[in-house]
């Protein structure tokens, strides 16, 4: 059969492939790693140091991970080749058919590990926390906000990554005047770092009844969650407290106390806040870990030797900055300004398929 020897050599050409990732995932090193971290947990002291035992169980996790992903990848490519040769002997199509679905399942999947090896930093495989703010233009902008919220949240349950609102301020009309959201799932941070930016709308207003075309930009701010394990020297002196009631997202009890909590960084200027959790000591160290969070990201993307070099970010949240643009009339395009990656399905980007751009930004390297 044709399609048979297509299928064969199509699924030969990944052999390569599935024995580079082999390498570049480090399988035999990363085996010998799980055990002597396995026989770590056994001792009878490892649980006197809770910040020491919770990252050995979290490195644990990452790689059994890690292992599991390219064992699963080579189960299935086996698999595959069984169903070939059961086509051949029987001369059965049904059977070729059967492995050319699953090939092609077998490609995406492939292709999804090999970008997770471009992950190299050191904060790729943590939790994201994600804040939108959006530009000047009131209604529209704080409208464009929210549509971003939606987006992000829509690929983090794609992903089956776990979404917990930490702040949130509804808009006048409509919209929200900000939020930031924690994202939770393995490699959550690396692939999201690339959609930190200003993202761009264009569109017929709905809140202009005089039908004319806006445009319209919000802020995205992606960080990586820091776990109590990584040291972040914050001078008490440094930060400012506000106490304020909380409104918005978050449930009745948030609106009977001043239990929200804002922290400003005095010598950057970074403000962090959190309003949804019960109590303002909650919220403090949510807010103190999303301050951190920031700080270490800035520190790490402007390769500086320490915190207090920060000078702090003054970023316009306008024209000429943009990320990526957002069109919906008189065409729908999605494009990205750095890599030119371009997407005619809008609605389907709004829907939480971004990873055409964050897949095209980690290749551009």
């Amino acid at each position: 059969m044709v399609i048979l020897d297509e299928i064969k050599q199509e699924l030969e050409s990944y052999k390569p492939k599935l024995s580079e990732l082999y390498d570049v995932l480090q399988i035999d090193v990363n085996k010998v790693k799980l055990k002597k971290l396995q026989e770590k947990t056994l001792d009878s002291n490892f649980w006197n140091d809770a910040n020491n035992s919770q990252k050995t169980l979290k490195d644990i996790k990452a790689i059994e991970e890690t292992i599991k992903s390219y064992t699963d990848a080579k189960k299935k490519f086996d698999e595959i080749s069984l169903m070939i040769e059961l086509a051949e002997e029987d001369e059965d199509e049904s059977f070729a058919l059967d492995a050319k679905t699953e090939l092609k399942k077998f490609a995406k999947n492939l292709d999804a590990l090999t970008i997770t090896t471009l992950l190299t930093g050191e904060y790729d495989r943590n939790n994201a926390i994600v804040s939108f703010h959006p530009g000047a233009g009131g209604t529209e902008a704080q409208d464009w906000a929210e549509m971003l919220l939606r987006m992000y949240t829509r690929y983090a349950e794609k992903h089956s990554f776990k979404v917990t609102m930490l702040d949130y301020l509804e808009g006048g009309e409509a919209g929200i005047k900000s939020a930031t959201i924690l994202i939770e799932g393995t490699n959550a941070y690396g692939f999201l770092k690339s959609e930190a930016g200003i993202h761009r709308l264009v569109r017929i207003s709905p809140f202009d009844s005089s039908g004319s075309r806006h445009t319209s930009f919000a802020a995205v701010d992606i960080m990586p969650e820091i776990d109590d394990s990584t040291a972040v020297e914050i001078k008490p002196e440094d930060i400012k407290m506000d106490t304020y009631r909380a409104s918005g997202a978050g449930g009745q009890h948030i609106n009977k106390t001043d239990s929200a909590v804002r922290i400003t960084h005095i010598p950057t200027g970074i403000v962090c806040s959190c309003q949804t959790q019960r109590s303002q000591h909650q919220n403090r160290d949510y807010a103190m870990k999303m301050l951190k969070a920031k700080l270490i990201e800035i520190k790490e993307r402007e390769h500086l030797e320490k915190i207090e070099d920060i000078k702090g970010e003054h970023k316009e949240i306008a024209w000429g900055a943009q990320i990526r643009s957002y069109v919906f009339m008189p065409y729908t395009l999605v494009k990205d300004h750095r890599t030119n990656c371009e997407v005619k399905n809008v609605e389907s980007v709004m829907n939480g398929n971004i990873e055409p751009f964050i897949d095209a930004y980690l290749k551009q390297g």
